[in-house]
């Protein structure tokens, strides 16, 4: 295993990507799903203010139906941002493991091991969470996450393989 600069800033991001998800994950159900809904309707909100500008849209729907909006969307986004999580984490061990000098497949391999461990971890951890459970379907979109992950540095590695070729 080959230590340079890149592995350690590689593991400088994982750590802080790890704590950041086990800091999301240790918050209570009330504040986890006020801080969604908020981020949901800040999303909704820019996306109204750019069309009705651009005039794709010219209304704005009232709070009623904003609320039952959001909340709608907001189990789908968490599943998301759970994918989105763990992409973003097997993307930062792929870099580690290929910066270490693992080759070929097992640098997927062993990311998404990690990436699995660390779902079943964290979904353990929020077992201890006032009102939050720990759920297998999430660590399965987290696995999907890190899936999607190697999928897409796969596609980065061939074509940066066409553009040598």
């Amino acid at each position: 295993m080959i230590i340079n600069k890149k592995v350690i800033i590689c593991c400088l991001f994982f750590f802080l990507w790890v704590s950041f998800i086990f800091f999301m994950s240790s918050m209570d159900t009330d504040e986890s799903n006020s801080k969604s809904m908020k981020t949901i309707d800040k999303a909704i909100e820019s996306t109204l203010k750019i069309t009705n500008k651009t005039g794709i849209t010219d209304k704005h729907p009232g709070q009623k139906r904003m609320n039952k909006i959001i909340k709608k969307l907001n189990k789908p986004v968490r599943k998301l941002a759970h994918a989105i999580e763990y992409l973003l984490l097997t993307i930062l061990l792929i870099f580690i493991f290929k910066n270490s000098g693992v080759v070929g497949k097992k640098k997927y391999l062993f990311a998404l091991l990690i990436c699995i461990l660390y779902a079943s971890i964290d979904e353990y951890h929020q077992t201890f969470v006032s009102g939050r459970t720990g759920q297998v379907l999430d660590i399965l979109i987290d696995t999907i996450g890190g899936i999607i992950g190697c999928i897409l540095d796969i596609f980065r590695s061939e074509i940066l393989k066409n553009k040598k070729t």
